[in-house]
Protein backbone atom coordinates (compact mmCIF):
# COMPACT_ATOMS: atom_id res chain seq x y z
CA UNK A 1 0.00 0.00 0.00
CA UNK A 2 1.53 3.31 -0.95
CA UNK A 3 1.78 6.05 2.03
CA UNK A 4 -1.35 8.16 2.80
CA UNK A 5 0.54 10.94 3.99
CA UNK A 6 2.90 13.10 2.84
CA UNK A 7 6.28 15.00 4.43
CA UNK A 8 6.89 18.05 2.42
CA UNK A 9 10.94 18.16 1.73
CA UNK A 10 13.51 20.65 0.59
CA UNK A 11 14.51 19.57 -3.04
CA UNK A 12 17.87 21.18 -1.28
CA UNK A 13 18.34 19.19 1.34
CA UNK A 14 15.78 16.71 1.94
CA UNK A 15 14.82 19.14 5.25
CA UNK A 16 11.10 19.46 6.62
CA UNK A 17 9.41 22.80 4.86
CA UNK A 18 6.93 24.90 6.98
CA UNK A 19 4.58 27.63 5.66
CA UNK A 20 6.18 30.86 6.32
CA UNK A 21 3.11 33.68 7.48
CA UNK A 22 6.05 36.42 7.08
CA UNK A 23 7.13 35.79 3.77
CA UNK A 24 3.91 33.67 2.14
CA UNK A 25 6.80 30.68 0.84
CA UNK A 26 7.90 27.24 2.07
CA UNK A 27 11.09 27.44 4.07
CA UNK A 28 13.23 25.15 5.46
CA UNK A 29 13.92 24.40 8.37
CA UNK A 30 17.59 23.13 8.05
CA UNK A 31 18.99 25.06 5.25
CA UNK A 32 16.49 27.96 5.09
CA UNK A 33 15.79 27.68 1.48
CA UNK A 34 12.60 29.06 0.69
CA UNK A 35 10.40 28.25 -2.50
CA UNK A 36 7.00 29.38 -4.06
CA UNK A 37 3.64 27.85 -2.93
CA UNK A 38 3.12 27.03 -6.68
CA UNK A 39 6.82 25.38 -6.83
CA UNK A 40 5.92 23.02 -4.23
CA UNK A 41 2.30 22.33 -5.43
CA UNK A 42 4.04 21.33 -8.85
CA UNK A 43 6.51 18.89 -7.17
CA UNK A 44 4.07 17.10 -5.32
CA UNK A 45 0.92 16.90 -7.06
CA UNK A 46 1.87 13.61 -8.34
CA UNK A 47 2.64 12.00 -4.72
CA UNK A 48 -0.48 13.83 -2.96
CA UNK A 49 -2.61 12.06 -5.71
CA UNK A 50 -1.12 8.83 -4.96
CA UNK A 51 -1.18 9.07 -1.42
CA UNK A 52 -5.16 10.12 -1.88
CA UNK A 53 -5.46 6.89 -3.88
CA UNK A 54 -4.29 4.89 -0.69
CA UNK A 55 -6.01 6.92 2.05
CA UNK A 56 -9.57 6.02 0.11
CA UNK A 57 -8.26 2.80 -0.42
CA UNK A 58 -7.79 2.10 3.37
CA UNK A 59 -10.93 3.68 3.91
CA UNK A 60 -12.79 1.21 1.84
CA UNK A 61 -11.00 -1.55 3.36
CA UNK A 62 -11.68 -0.42 6.66
CA UNK A 63 -15.25 0.07 6.26
CA UNK A 64 -16.36 -2.97 4.88
CA UNK A 65 -14.36 -5.22 7.13
CA UNK A 66 -13.47 -3.14 9.97
CA UNK A 67 -10.00 -2.83 11.69
CA UNK A 68 -8.09 -6.59 11.81
CA UNK A 69 -6.93 -7.39 15.13
CA UNK A 70 -3.32 -8.64 15.30
CA UNK A 71 -3.52 -12.45 15.55
CA UNK A 72 -1.32 -14.08 18.84
CA UNK A 73 1.55 -15.19 17.84
CA UNK A 74 3.83 -17.82 19.31
CA UNK A 75 7.14 -19.05 19.62
CA UNK A 76 8.37 -23.02 20.07
CA UNK A 77 9.92 -24.29 23.10
CA UNK A 78 12.23 -26.81 21.78
CA UNK A 79 11.64 -30.01 22.77
CA UNK A 80 8.36 -29.02 24.32
CA UNK A 81 5.03 -27.66 22.92
CA UNK A 82 4.19 -24.15 21.12
CA UNK A 83 3.16 -21.90 23.90
CA UNK A 84 1.44 -18.54 22.70
CA UNK A 85 1.50 -15.29 24.43
CA UNK A 86 -1.34 -14.05 26.78
CA UNK A 87 -2.67 -11.22 25.07
CA UNK A 88 -5.60 -11.03 27.11
CA UNK A 89 -4.85 -8.27 29.20
CA UNK A 90 -2.97 -6.20 26.61
CA UNK A 91 -4.43 -3.01 26.59
CA UNK A 92 -8.08 -2.30 26.24
CA UNK A 93 -11.08 -1.60 23.47
CA UNK A 94 -11.32 2.09 22.11
CA UNK A 95 -15.13 1.15 21.86
CA UNK A 96 -16.88 4.42 20.33
CA UNK A 97 -13.28 6.22 19.98
CA UNK A 98 -12.10 3.38 17.40
CA UNK A 99 -14.27 4.93 14.68
CA UNK A 100 -12.67 8.41 15.52
CA UNK A 101 -9.25 7.55 15.35
CA UNK A 102 -6.58 6.60 12.75
CA UNK A 103 -2.87 5.64 12.58
CA UNK A 104 -0.40 6.13 9.87
CA UNK A 105 3.53 5.65 9.63
CA UNK A 106 5.92 9.15 8.89
CA UNK A 107 7.56 8.70 5.53
CA UNK A 108 10.28 10.32 7.36
CA UNK A 109 11.29 8.33 10.06
CA UNK A 110 9.02 5.39 9.96
CA UNK A 111 7.19 6.18 12.94
CA UNK A 112 3.55 5.43 13.15
CA UNK A 113 1.29 8.64 13.92
CA UNK A 114 -1.84 8.26 15.56
CA UNK A 115 -4.51 10.72 15.76
CA UNK A 116 -8.33 12.25 15.39
CA UNK A 117 -10.55 10.77 12.10
CA UNK A 118 -10.56 14.39 11.57
CA UNK A 119 -6.86 15.64 11.33
CA UNK A 120 -5.80 16.92 8.05
CA UNK A 121 -2.36 18.21 9.23
CA UNK A 122 -0.14 17.56 12.17
CA UNK A 123 3.54 16.27 13.19
CA UNK A 124 5.58 13.91 13.51
CA UNK A 125 5.74 13.69 17.43
CA UNK A 126 9.70 11.92 16.54
CA UNK A 127 10.77 13.62 14.39
CA UNK A 128 8.69 16.79 14.11
CA UNK A 129 8.25 16.83 10.81
CA UNK A 130 4.98 18.50 9.50
CA UNK A 131 2.51 15.90 7.92
CA UNK A 132 -0.23 16.37 5.42
CA UNK A 133 -3.05 13.42 5.01
CA UNK A 134 -4.06 15.03 1.35
CA UNK A 135 -7.24 11.67 1.52
CA UNK A 136 -8.58 14.11 4.52
CA UNK A 137 -9.38 16.60 1.86
CA UNK A 138 -10.62 14.34 -1.13
CA UNK A 139 -13.75 13.91 -3.14
CA UNK A 140 -16.38 15.91 -1.72
CA UNK A 141 -15.35 17.07 1.24
CA UNK A 142 -12.22 18.73 -0.79
CA UNK A 143 -12.29 22.75 0.92
CA UNK A 144 -13.10 25.10 -1.66
CA UNK A 145 -10.74 27.96 -0.44
CA UNK A 146 -8.15 28.41 2.29
CA UNK A 147 -6.58 31.79 3.88
CA UNK A 148 -3.19 31.57 4.63
CA UNK A 149 -1.59 32.53 8.26
CA UNK A 150 -0.33 35.64 7.99
CA UNK A 151 0.85 36.07 12.16
CA UNK A 152 3.44 33.76 13.67
CA UNK A 153 3.31 32.29 17.04
CA UNK A 154 5.16 35.16 18.56
CA UNK A 155 2.60 37.35 17.25
CA UNK A 156 -0.07 35.29 19.00
CA UNK A 157 1.98 35.50 22.54
CA UNK A 158 2.56 39.04 22.19
CA UNK A 159 -1.26 39.29 21.46
CA UNK A 160 -2.45 37.57 24.54
CA UNK A 161 0.30 39.54 26.81
CA UNK A 162 -1.73 42.72 25.37
CA UNK A 163 -5.17 41.37 26.07
CA UNK A 164 -4.36 41.59 29.73
CA UNK A 165 -3.73 45.18 29.52
CA UNK A 166 -6.37 47.34 30.90
CA UNK A 167 -8.51 44.75 32.59
CA UNK A 168 -8.18 45.88 36.22
CA UNK A 169 -9.79 43.03 37.74
CA UNK A 170 -7.24 41.05 36.36
CA UNK A 171 -5.72 38.99 39.62
CA UNK A 172 -2.07 40.64 39.67
CA UNK A 173 -0.18 37.22 39.75
CA UNK A 174 -2.30 35.96 37.13
CA UNK A 175 -0.55 37.94 34.86
CA UNK A 176 3.13 37.77 36.57
CA UNK A 177 2.94 33.81 37.03
CA UNK A 178 0.89 32.67 34.04
CA UNK A 179 2.90 30.81 31.37
CA UNK A 180 1.68 29.58 28.54
CA UNK A 181 1.09 25.90 28.54
CA UNK A 182 0.17 25.40 24.38
CA UNK A 183 0.81 27.43 21.24
CA UNK A 184 -1.26 25.65 18.06
CA UNK A 185 -1.41 27.56 14.71
CA UNK A 186 -4.71 25.60 13.77
CA UNK A 187 -6.33 25.19 10.14
CA UNK A 188 -10.14 25.45 11.22
CA UNK A 189 -12.90 24.24 8.37
CA UNK A 190 -15.68 26.44 8.16
CA UNK A 191 -18.53 26.66 6.03
CA UNK A 192 -19.62 29.93 3.73
CA UNK A 193 -23.35 30.24 3.04
CA UNK A 194 -24.50 33.06 0.53
CA UNK A 195 -28.22 34.24 0.48
CA UNK A 196 -30.28 37.10 -0.16
CA UNK A 197 -32.83 38.40 2.64
CA UNK A 198 -35.71 40.16 2.50
CA UNK A 199 -37.53 41.71 5.72
CA UNK A 200 -40.60 43.96 6.56
CA UNK A 201 -39.83 44.71 10.11
CA UNK A 202 -42.06 47.19 12.71
CA UNK A 203 -41.42 49.35 15.36
CA UNK A 204 -42.23 51.10 18.11
CA UNK A 205 -40.46 54.10 19.04
CA UNK A 206 -40.95 57.27 21.15
CA UNK A 207 -39.60 61.11 21.30
CA UNK A 208 -39.78 62.82 25.04
CA UNK A 209 -40.16 66.01 25.34
CA UNK A 210 -39.47 67.95 28.85
CA UNK A 211 -40.78 71.41 29.37
CA UNK A 212 -41.49 73.92 32.32
CA UNK A 213 -45.56 74.65 32.93
CA UNK A 214 -45.38 77.12 35.93
CA UNK A 215 -44.13 75.48 39.13
CA UNK A 216 -43.97 71.90 37.40
CA UNK A 217 -41.39 69.96 35.07
CA UNK A 218 -43.59 68.62 32.56
CA UNK A 219 -42.59 65.44 30.81
CA UNK A 220 -44.54 64.52 27.52
CA UNK A 221 -43.70 61.27 25.38
CA UNK A 222 -44.87 60.62 21.85
CA UNK A 223 -45.37 57.04 20.37
CA UNK A 224 -45.33 56.35 16.91
CA UNK A 225 -45.16 53.32 14.90
CA UNK A 226 -42.48 52.75 12.42
CA UNK A 227 -41.96 50.33 9.63
CA UNK A 228 -38.95 49.59 7.30
CA UNK A 229 -38.51 47.12 4.37
CA UNK A 230 -35.56 46.08 2.26
CA UNK A 231 -33.27 43.42 1.23
CA UNK A 232 -29.49 42.45 1.48
CA UNK A 233 -27.19 39.95 -0.13
CA UNK A 234 -24.80 38.40 2.55
CA UNK A 235 -21.82 36.51 1.28
CA UNK A 236 -19.16 33.96 2.06
CA UNK A 237 -20.94 33.93 6.39
CA UNK A 238 -18.51 31.61 7.99
CA UNK A 239 -19.92 28.77 10.48
CA UNK A 240 -17.73 27.00 12.48
CA UNK A 241 -17.94 23.34 11.07
CA UNK A 242 -15.18 21.48 14.07
CA UNK A 243 -17.03 20.31 17.25
CA UNK A 244 -13.79 20.82 19.20
CA UNK A 245 -13.88 24.51 18.28
CA UNK A 246 -16.47 26.74 20.84
CA UNK A 247 -18.87 28.59 18.15
CA UNK A 248 -18.70 31.98 20.37
CA UNK A 249 -15.13 31.80 20.16
CA UNK A 250 -14.60 31.20 16.30
CA UNK A 251 -17.95 33.55 15.67
CA UNK A 252 -15.60 36.58 18.02
CA UNK A 253 -12.67 36.03 15.75
CA UNK A 254 -14.67 37.65 12.94
CA UNK A 255 -14.37 39.37 10.63
CA UNK A 256 -11.37 37.65 7.86
CA UNK A 257 -10.56 39.71 4.86
CA UNK A 258 -11.62 37.51 2.01
CA UNK A 259 -9.83 39.58 -0.59
CA UNK A 260 -6.76 36.71 1.03
CA UNK A 261 -9.04 33.97 0.29
CA UNK A 262 -6.82 31.37 -1.94
CA UNK A 263 -7.51 27.90 -3.65
CA UNK A 264 -7.23 25.22 -1.54
CA UNK A 265 -3.88 23.65 -1.55
CA UNK A 266 -2.40 21.70 1.27
CA UNK A 267 1.27 23.47 0.64
CA UNK A 268 0.12 26.26 2.58
CA UNK A 269 -0.29 23.65 5.59
CA UNK A 270 3.11 22.17 6.32
CA UNK A 271 4.04 23.64 10.19
CA UNK A 272 0.27 24.09 11.27
CA UNK A 273 -2.21 21.57 12.33
CA UNK A 274 -5.68 20.93 10.24
CA UNK A 275 -8.79 19.54 10.69
CA UNK A 276 -11.50 18.51 8.48
CA UNK A 277 -15.01 19.46 9.02
CA UNK A 278 -17.10 17.32 11.77
CA UNK A 279 -20.23 19.59 11.21
CA UNK A 280 -22.05 19.07 8.47
CA UNK A 281 -23.93 21.89 5.89
CA UNK A 282 -27.23 20.33 7.57
CA UNK A 283 -26.21 20.97 11.01
CA UNK A 284 -24.75 24.38 10.05
CA UNK A 285 -27.69 25.93 8.34
CA UNK A 286 -29.86 27.14 11.31
CA UNK A 287 -27.12 29.16 12.74
CA UNK A 288 -26.19 30.82 8.76
CA UNK A 289 -30.26 31.56 8.77
CA UNK A 290 -30.53 33.06 11.79
CA UNK A 291 -27.49 35.23 11.48
CA UNK A 292 -28.65 36.52 7.79
CA UNK A 293 -32.08 36.78 9.53
CA UNK A 294 -30.78 38.94 12.07
CA UNK A 295 -28.13 40.69 10.42
CA UNK A 296 -30.79 42.31 7.81
CA UNK A 297 -33.48 43.49 10.88
CA UNK A 298 -30.44 45.03 12.50
CA UNK A 299 -29.50 46.85 8.92
CA UNK A 300 -33.07 48.17 9.21
CA UNK A 301 -32.92 49.25 12.59
CA UNK A 302 -29.75 51.24 12.52
CA UNK A 303 -31.92 53.13 9.60
CA UNK A 304 -34.53 54.34 12.26
CA UNK A 305 -33.05 57.60 13.29
CA UNK A 306 -34.40 60.58 15.91
CA UNK A 307 -35.89 58.85 18.78
CA UNK A 308 -35.60 58.25 22.13
CA UNK A 309 -36.55 54.55 22.05
CA UNK A 310 -37.37 51.54 19.46
CA UNK A 311 -38.18 48.75 19.97
CA UNK A 312 -39.03 45.55 17.19
CA UNK A 313 -42.75 44.37 17.50
CA UNK A 314 -42.75 42.09 14.52
CA UNK A 315 -40.60 41.30 11.89
CA UNK A 316 -40.80 39.35 8.57
CA UNK A 317 -37.96 38.00 7.11
CA UNK A 318 -37.48 35.44 3.79
CA UNK A 319 -34.39 34.26 2.20
CA UNK A 320 -33.07 33.17 -0.92
CA UNK A 321 -30.35 30.91 -0.04
CA UNK A 322 -27.22 30.52 -2.50
CA UNK A 323 -24.28 28.93 -2.52
CA UNK A 324 -22.09 27.09 0.09
CA UNK A 325 -18.47 27.05 0.46
CA UNK A 326 -16.12 25.32 2.36
CA UNK A 327 -12.92 26.96 4.01
CA UNK A 328 -9.92 26.66 6.01
CA UNK A 329 -9.15 29.71 8.25
CA UNK A 330 -6.45 30.37 10.71
CA UNK A 331 -6.82 30.52 13.97
CA UNK A 332 -3.94 30.15 17.08
CA UNK A 333 -5.25 28.89 20.02
CA UNK A 334 -3.36 29.35 23.23
CA UNK A 335 -4.01 27.24 26.12
CA UNK A 336 -2.76 28.40 30.03
CA UNK A 337 -3.61 26.47 33.21
CA UNK A 338 -3.56 29.35 36.21
CA UNK A 339 -4.50 28.21 40.01
CA UNK A 340 -5.65 24.71 38.54
CA UNK A 341 -8.16 26.08 35.89
CA UNK A 342 -7.42 25.93 32.67
CA UNK A 343 -7.94 29.18 30.06
CA UNK A 344 -8.47 28.79 26.39
CA UNK A 345 -7.44 32.13 23.82
CA UNK A 346 -8.05 32.13 19.96
CA UNK A 347 -6.51 34.10 17.84
CA UNK A 348 -7.52 35.30 14.50
CA UNK A 349 -3.95 34.29 12.53
CA UNK A 350 -4.77 36.85 9.91
CA UNK A 351 -6.07 39.87 11.81
CA UNK A 352 -4.81 39.03 15.13
CA UNK A 353 -8.05 39.83 16.81
CA UNK A 354 -7.91 37.44 19.91
CA UNK A 355 -10.76 36.34 22.42
CA UNK A 356 -10.69 34.45 25.87
CA UNK A 357 -12.11 34.11 29.13
CA UNK A 358 -10.24 35.85 32.04
CA UNK A 359 -10.31 35.33 35.73
CA UNK A 360 -11.93 37.93 37.91
CA UNK A 361 -9.70 39.06 41.18
CA UNK A 362 -12.27 39.09 44.27
CA UNK A 363 -10.14 41.15 46.12
CA UNK A 364 -10.75 44.09 43.74
CA UNK A 365 -13.88 43.45 42.73
CA UNK A 366 -14.96 43.65 46.33
CA UNK A 367 -12.98 46.98 46.41
CA UNK A 368 -14.51 48.64 43.60
CA UNK A 369 -17.74 47.47 45.04
CA UNK A 370 -16.80 49.14 48.38
CA UNK A 371 -16.11 52.49 46.74
CA UNK A 372 -19.10 52.68 44.13
CA UNK A 373 -20.99 52.35 47.47
CA UNK A 374 -19.44 54.80 49.18
CA UNK A 375 -19.78 57.13 46.62
CA UNK A 376 -23.11 56.51 46.25
CA UNK A 377 -23.94 57.16 49.56
CA UNK A 378 -21.90 60.52 49.85
CA UNK A 379 -24.05 61.59 47.11
CA UNK A 380 -27.38 60.75 48.13
CA UNK A 381 -26.89 61.74 51.92
CA UNK A 382 -26.21 65.62 50.46
CA UNK A 383 -29.51 65.28 49.08
CA UNK A 384 -33.45 65.37 50.83
CA UNK A 385 -34.06 61.93 51.02
CA UNK A 386 -30.45 60.75 51.10
CA UNK A 387 -30.75 58.52 54.27
CA UNK A 388 -33.44 56.16 52.58
CA UNK A 389 -31.70 55.75 49.71
CA UNK A 390 -28.56 55.13 51.11
CA UNK A 391 -29.66 52.58 53.47
CA UNK A 392 -31.39 50.75 50.33
CA UNK A 393 -27.74 50.84 48.14
CA UNK A 394 -25.90 49.61 50.94
CA UNK A 395 -28.21 46.72 51.87
CA UNK A 396 -28.34 46.16 47.59
CA UNK A 397 -24.40 45.72 47.40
Amino acid sequence: MAEQIVNHKCPACGGGLHFSSETGKLVCEFCDSSYEVSEIEAMYAGKEEKATDAFEQAEEKRQQEGEEQPENWAYSDPGGEETPWNTSGAGGDWGDEEGNMRSFSCPSCGAEILCEATTGATSCPYCDNPTVIPGQFSGNIKPDYIIPFKLNKEAAKAALKEHYKGKILLPKDFKDSNHIDEVKGIYVPFWMFSAEAMANVSFEATKVHTYRSGDYEVTRTDHFSVARSGSAAFERIPTDASKKMPDDYMDSLEPFNYSELKDFSTAYMPGYLADKYDVTIEECTERADLRCRNSIVELLRNDVHGYATVREVNRDVGLKRGDVKYALLPVWILNTTWNGTKYMFAMNGQTGKIVGDLPVSKKKLHMIRGGVVAAITLIMALSPIGGYFASLISSYF
